[in-house]
């Protein structure tokens, strides 16, 4: 297992200071497998888009990166120009396509210098790429969003015939794609009150007008992944898949859509063992007092390393192929077990939070249902663990 960490967290070779107390494993193979899974579930001529934004998810762009090309990707979706910039810096040469608005000279100058397509939400920025690019003597490629009921980034879906227009007379140029974003795409089929199929209704609407005018649209996307697992009527030229790369499905009724394995595991460390009576209150408030003579475990992990707060009292971790529960308050850096049934427990000893042991699993959904959050939130949350990479 090799270490792809930031050069200023440590090495593997410094004895005594790697994975001491707390780390992340992502499994490399699992990545290749599900970028291998959903690319085989694509309909005809629909392609892979990997989402490496916010670090891969918390798992590391750059390896998760090229994990999913070996398993059939074919370019990469960020949030921000950064993250674009560090997987061109790691030798990655796909396509990437920045999702955020950039809305500086500099930063569609920087595309430009890295080969990265800019999101454009209006012509201010279509302008600007055009300026740069002339400047340049060369082509941009772009993407054009369209708001087709997301209200966040994009140009209404209404005026996208028009700037698709306005864009083909702009001779530097190229529009490479045209997208939307479903807002409640993984809304179970009790939950759905039809607004996803009146989003793709609206993108139908303006690529047929895009058809009637003889204007190309480049590459058209609209599904994520919730929407890449629901069917193959989303998946146009192209899906953006970030969750189910990762393993994970974006909703329980999508569970069985694929055949997806979890790419991260959370271990962490025994710290300390200690002897208590009953009745003594432990952690901040004391919130739990034990009920009984008690053996406890201080671990080495807590809510400034991605474990909630919210959690306190009610996760486990496994052992052994045990649940071992979890007690107290979750403090900064560091929680408490009970691990009176767990005597081989020991200083030391290294406790899965997230992710198997023997026949057990706990899962980021696990955490996310018991803080009401998403997935998604938990898995980015690790991103200040050293982390080691297999497979």
């Amino acid at each position: 297992m090799n270490a792809f960490s930031l050069a200023s967290q440590p090495e593997p070779h410094e004895a005594g200071v790697s994975r001491q107390r707390a780390w992340v494993e992502v499994d490399a193979e699992a990545i290749r497998r599900n970028a291998a899974v959903l690319s085989a579930g694509l309909a005809p001529g629909s392609s892979l888009m990997a989402v490496v934004k916010a670090d891969g998810y918390g798992h590391g762009a750059a390896p998760v990166a090229q994990a999913a090309l070996a398993g059939g990707a074919s370019c990469f979706g960020v949030a921000t120009l950064a993250e674009g910039v560090q997987l061109r810096r790691a030798g990655i040469t796909a396509p990437v396509l920045v999702l955020g608005n950039l809305i500086h000279a500099e930063e569609l100058r920087s595309c430009l210098r890295w080969q990265l397509m800019p999101t454009l939400s209006g012509m201010r920025e279509a302008l600007l790429c055009q300026n740069l690019a002339a400047t340049s003597g060369r082509t941009m490629p772009v993407h054009l969003k369209l708001d087709t009921g997301m209200a966040r980034l994009g140009v209404d879906w209404q005026d996208g015939p028009r700037l698709v227009a306005a864009i083909a007379d702009l001779e530097h140029l190229e529009l490479a794609g045209i997208y939307s974003h479903l807002a409640n795409a993984d809304a179970s089929p009790a939950e759905d009150d039809g607004f996803t199929r009146t989003q793709q209704h609206r993108f139908d609407t303006v690529l047929e007008s895009l058809r009637q005018q003889d204007l190309n649209p480049g590459c058209r996307h609209l599904a994520n992944s919730a929407a890449t697992l629901r069917g193959r009527a989303f998946h146009y030229d192209m899906v953006r898949v970030g969750l189910a790369l990762y393993g994970h499905s974006p909703a329980v009724h999508l569970d069985g859509a694929a055949a997806l394995q979890p790419a991260m595991q959370v271990r962490a460390r025994v710290s300390l063992i200690r002897e208590v009576g009953s009745g003594v209150g432990v952690s901040y408030g004391h919130r739990f007092r034990t009920s009984r003579p008690s053996r406890l475990a201080v671990v080495g992990i807590g809510y400034a390393d991605g474990v909630p707060r919210q959690l306190s009292g009610s996760i486990t971790v496994l052992h052994g192929g045990r649940a071992i529960p979890q007690v107290g308050a979750i403090t900064m850096d560091q929680l408490v077990l009970d691990a009176t049934e767990a005597p081989d427990l020991d200083v030391g000893s290294v406790v899965t939070l997230l992710g198997h042991d023997g026949g057990l699993q706990i899962s980021a959904r696990d955490w996310s249902d018991g803080c009401q959050t998403i997935p998604w939130e938990i898995l980015c949350g690790f991103k200040h663990l050293e982390r080691w990479l297999s497979g």
